[in-house]
């Protein structure tokens, strides 16, 4: 499957067109509770966002278009269902991290943080969407479900970032959530953050279960990179 392809031509421009969107969506979210928009690190995340886009849109569409594909497809086959429900529910924490770090500035309900923690947190943030598209480079069968991808070969990727851990992507995702709350100086957003890293860690336990079960060899994969999401830890 390449850009060649009609088809993953046509859900490749789906992809861009809706990233873009979303990247727009973003300062919305984010300014609108916020009532204002001068809010310097409200945009720091939205160019987190146009950077990330711009980056996987250069390097993964000449080399793995198929993943951005099915991005951009309205139901994949071979989601797992609970791998359907956890998605929703992290997908709605974010919303309401967003949101209520835009109340938050407006109401003052976080004490300020010094400079120094806004710009560790934003460097945090950037690092885990750079590990996120460093895994998908290196990783032909990235999905966004959990899924085995049987209809093209699916195999184990123990190259690059797999080397240290089982599941970079999730582990850049992680960072994220827990990251973008207090680069925008929000505890109470933070809350909403930690919870979607906790989900996070429950999906990376119950894909890697599947993977176990399910996708030839990946277990002597474990062997080999044997820790799931945190080197050292776990």
């Amino acid at each position: 499957m390449n850009t060649n392809d009609p088809e993953t031509s046509r859900l490749v421009t789906r992809w861009l067109i809706r990233e873009i969107m979303g990247t727009l969506m973003v300062p919305v979210v984010l300014f609108w509770p916020a009532g204002r928009w001068d809010w310097g690190w409200g945009w720091a995340l939205v160019a987190i966002y146009a950077v990330w886009v711009s980056a996987n849109a250069i390097l993964l569409i000449p080399r793995h278009p198929q993943l951005l594909a099915e991005r951009a497809q309205r139901s994949i086959a071979g989601m797992k269902p609970w791998d359907k429900n956890l998605l929703s529910i992290i997908g709605l924490l974010t919303l309401a991290k967003y949101i209520l770090a835009g109340f938050d500035m407006r109401y003052g309900w976080s004490a300020p943080l010094p400079l120094w923690v806004h710009v560790v947190a934003l460097i945090v943030a950037a690092l885990g969407y750079a590990a996120g598209t460093w895994a998908m480079v290196e990783n032909a069968f990235f999905s966004m479900v959990v899924r085995i991808q049987d209809e093209r070969g699916h195999t184990v990727c123990n190259t690059g970032p797999y080397k240290i851990v089982r599941h970079p992507g999730y582990l850049g995702s992680a960072l994220f959530e827990l990251a973008v709350p207090i680069m925008l100086g929000s505890w109470v957003a933070f809350i909403f953050g930690g919870l979607a890293a906790i989900l996070t860690v429950i999906r990376t336990a119950l894909e890697d279960k599947t993977l176990q079960e399910e996708l030839p060899g990946y277990k002597e994969f474990s062997q080999q990179t044997r820790f799931r999401l945190l080197p050292g830890v776990w």
